[in-house]
């Protein structure tokens, strides 16, 4: 049996010295390493053993109660989360490190409602149990109010026997369990298997607990994991599979990682995904940093194959539809700085390798300043990219300070007209721009019919539409939750050439804006906050200051807690000054929200200093024929001179 298992936590809960255990155990590796030691077999990267953090989610694997693990240690601290869900996406159980010093963190909470939108079957271990002053009590209840009160204590557990309290506990949560256990008793065999189905479901949560670096309870749990966890896949039927991420090895191949879902992947098989199609020409299975070549993998296994040069993390192969999309978003951009001896072509190619590696750096090349802007989650992903940088390629570069990503859009509808017609060109588009729900995007919609313009036309205007991310008129930032709808447009059987549609398309677009009330939006974070009493009233004061919105604070037990929202232009670097005034005895988590209105929108505009009519990209005047020769016709007054009215 196949099982992927991913390895979870709030930096620093003992997630790695964890997963050193369980490999030690099952003999993958002959000796077990320290992070504190800087040989830990997970954290091969010099940049992770310097730092004593996990980077990059690698994997390795070993063979347990004749089931064969793929095991991925993923990163705890925030500024790395993005890698941490793109591990999500092919794990089949999730375990969960809690340090029971440390109770449930931040991080923790993110991580857990990751796994709980994606059904990933999750089991706990409180680590650190053995430090002195842990209330495993407390601890307890914290879980339970924080992440789920369906918890299940495996030590309760002895193989197939249960306690009588853990035989009720499985009982009173399936209807047909607990009427056959008033009519015949308990079966053992029939309360495992329910016991398995409410894991696999997510009602149920078992935990175990111990101490990694002194190695209690690590065995016992894996155990206990082995016996209550199965998957079921196929190698029947036609090929499907999940890129999982994308790295590139020593010699600069593109290496693309590949959870095989169904069937089985051979060397030289063609892989169709979106309209590509390539051939496999190398399989490799990754333990650490060393591989063996394979020719084949089968469903249930991770499989890094070369080859595919475009496939994206996330993309579905085969017969899989579906393209898995991500929740953790940076919301900062910041500037590359580097050498001018540098060549900016070798810097950006550079950067556009570690954007494959990870997408939610979007790597900018921004023509008009001629400067490369990444998007990150926070300045400890800055330094780590600079020391990256380095050592794989020899740039010396550094960032700008971070700026806040903002995004804009509209909030009533108009309707926009392009028109593009200088000699020996023509088209016309008409489109309506409605404001969408927030967070959803840019969508459309076609109401033109083929009498009017081609099919083929038609589908120019909205490739044009959603072929890069367009530009607001307050700041230039990028327009987001706008629907469009095609209404109408024209072309000319002679006359209308290739690019004479993302003409009229841009300036139907921006002519629509001119008309538009429009609204900028900046990124907000969902807080919740644990604080003892007597730092509540600081903490209330520091969020209105913050310009942020609360809920009415709630006792739990000796600890304050109070949740809202909060901009992160305001907020991003309170952490500091929260562990300051609470002596570290606070709870700060702090997840990505979506957008919401600027807070202060004049004070950005400002700030930005965006000329809308100096974009060298966009511009809301049409064009139009006369006597041989095109002029322009300014955006508002473009509508009486269109020819489809």
């Amino acid at each position: 049996m196949q099982k992927t298992i991913g390895i979870a936590a709030h930096v620093d809960a003992g997630k790695t010295t964890f997963s050193e255990q369980l490999l030690f155990h099952t003999e993958s590796i002959r000796k077990r390493g320290r992070v504190d030691h800087q040989d830990a077999f997970l954290d091969s990267h010099a940049i992770e053993r310097n730092r004593g953090i996990t980077v990059f989610a690698d994997q390795a694997n070993f063979t347990y109660g004749g089931s064969h693990y793929t095991l991925i240690d993923t990163p705890g601290h925030v500024d790395f989360s993005p890698e941490m869900e793109r591990a999500i996406q092919v794990m089949d159980y999730a375990i969960v490190i809690i340090s029971a010093a440390d109770g449930v963190e931040g991080h923790t909470e993110t991580v857990w409602q990751l796994l709980r939108k994606h059904h990933i079957p999750t089991f706990l271990f409180l680590n650190k149990t053995d430090r002195e002053g842990v209330d495993m009590d407390a601890v307890l209840e914290e879980v339970k109010s924080d992440l789920s009160s369906e918890l299940l204590d495996l030590s309760t557990l002895n193989g197939y026997c249960m306690t009588e309290k853990t035989i009720e506990f499985i009982a009173e949560r399936d209807d047909d369990l607990l009427e056959r256990y008033m009519d015949t008793g308990y079966d053992e065999a029939l309360w495992f298997e329910a016991l398995k189905r409410m894991i696999r479901s997510g009602d149920v949560f078992p935990y175990g607990f111990g101490s990694a670096l002194k190695d209690i309870g690590v065995i016992d749990f894996l155990e206990n994991f082995d016996q209550l966890t199965e998957t079921s896949y196929s190698d029947d039927g036609n090929f499907s599979g999940r890129v999982y991420k994308i790295r590139h090895d020593e010699n600069g191949h593109r290496i693309t990682y590949v959870k095989v879902l169904q069937g089985i992947l051979k060397v030289r098989d063609e892989v169709h995904y979106g309209e590509s199609i390539e051939k496999v020409t190398q399989l490799r299975t990754y333990n650490g940093m060393k591989y063996i070549t394979v020719d084949s993998a089968h469903a249930g296994e991770i499989i890094a194959v070369t080859g595919l040069t475009e496939a994206a993390a996330g993309d579905a192969l085969g017969v899989l539809s579906e393209k898995w999309t991500y929740d953790l978003v940076p919301t900062l951009k910041s500037k590359v700085i580097f050498d001018t001896t540098s060549h900016v072509k070798e810097v950006l190619h550079s950067f556009k390798l570690l954007d494959a590696e990870d997408p939610s750096l979007h790597v900018i090349w921004d023509e008009h300043v001629q400067e490369i802007h990444v998007r990150v989650m926070g300045v400890i992903q800055l330094e780590v990219l600079k020391q990256l940088v380095m050592d794989r390629f020899g740039f010396d570069v550094s960032f700008g300070d971070p700026k806040i990503l903002y995004k804009e859009t509209i909030r009533s509808s108009v309707n926009g007209y392009g028109h593009f017609e200088p000699l020996k060109h023509y088209a016309e588009v008409h489109l309506k721009i409605d404001p969408a729900p927030r967070d959803s995007g840019i969508s459309f919609e076609n109401k033109c019919h083929a009498n009017d313009l081609s099919v083929g036309n038609q589908n120019l205007v909205r490739s044009h539409l959603f072929e890069r991310t367009h530009h607001g008129l307050l700041t230039g930032s990028a327009l987001t939750d706008v629907k469009f709808t095609l209404l109408t447009g024209r072309s000319h059987n002679e006359y209308t050439s290739g690019g004479d549609f993302r003409e009229a398309t841009f300036r139907a677009m921006r002519q629509g804006l001119e008309k538009a009330d429009n609204l900028l939006l900046e990124p907000v974070y969902d807080f919740k906050i644990k604080v003892e009493t007597d730092h509540i009233g600081r903490v209330l004061s520091d969020i209105q200051q913050a310009s942020g919105s609360f809920d009415p604070p709630e006792m739990i037990g000796e600890k304050t807690v109070v949740t809202g929202r909060v901009p992160v232009a305001t907020f991003m670097n309170y952490s500091t000054i929260f562990a300051s005034f609470t002596n570290g005895k606070g709870a700060l988590s702090l997840q990505f929200g979506g957008y919401e209105e600027c807070h202060n929108t004049a004070e950005v505009i400002e700030m930005i200093g965006y000329n809308k009519d100096a974009d060298p990209e966009y511009t809301s005047t049409s064009i139009f024929l006369d006597k041989g020769k095109g002029y322009t016709v300014p955006w508002d007054e473009a509508e009486e001179a269109m020819h489809l009215l």
